[in-house]
This record gives C-alpha cells, structure tokens and sequence, in this order.
C-alpha cells in the first residue's frame, strides 16, 4: 500500500509540473518575451537554452534574469540591448527566470 501512496503521488507531481511549464511559454509569449527569443533558436536575443546553458553554474543567475527582465540590459549577448519590460511584475519575473533557467 505504502508503495502504491509514493507511486501515485510521484505520478500526481509529475502531471501538475507539465501544466506549469506551459504555463511559463505562456507568459513569456504573453509579455512579448517570444518576440525577441525562442526556446532553442537565436531570433533577436538569444535561445533560452543558451541562457540556461550560460548560467548554469551560477548560484546568482535567477536574481540576475529577474533585473535583466524588468531593467533590461545590454553588452551579455552582443550589441543589441534588450529593453526594459517594466509590465513584468516581481512575481512574473521570477516564473520566467526559472523557467529560462529550467531549459535544455
């Protein structure tokens, strides 16, 4: 029974996560984030798996992704600047800052 209960949960945590990445593309497509990027293709900026690659190993990547979301920034992937989304709220910016992270 007891296996059963881990077995069911763990299957139950794996069904709700796969709505929540979704939901992620969602907002990024919902914030214009797709205009300039894509998940693994450079467009304007660059694919969210070379992000995710880029920072992989750094402790303080998801508090960096928060302010280049909302301030922008410039000089990281080249001479174009990513501008200011300051529509991002602190709490969206964290959604997608982990979900940038998130990819492969």
């Amino acid at each position: 029974m007891k296996k059963y209960l881990t077995l069911t949960l763990a299957a139950t945590f794996a069904v709700a996560a796969i709505p929540a990445a979704h939901a992620n593309a969602d907002l990024a497509k919902a914030r214009a984030c797709m205009a300039c990027h894509a998940v693994g293709t450079k467009l304007v900026g660059p694919a969210y798996k070379d992000v995710a690659a880029k920072y992989a190993k750094d402790a303080g990547a998801e508090a960096r992704l928060i302010q280049k979301i909302q301030k922008g920034s410039s000089g990281t992937w080249g001479p174009i600047p990513m501008p200011a989304n300051p529509q991002v709220t602190d709490a969206e910016a964290k959604v997608l800052a982990k979900w940038i992270l998130a990819q492969k």
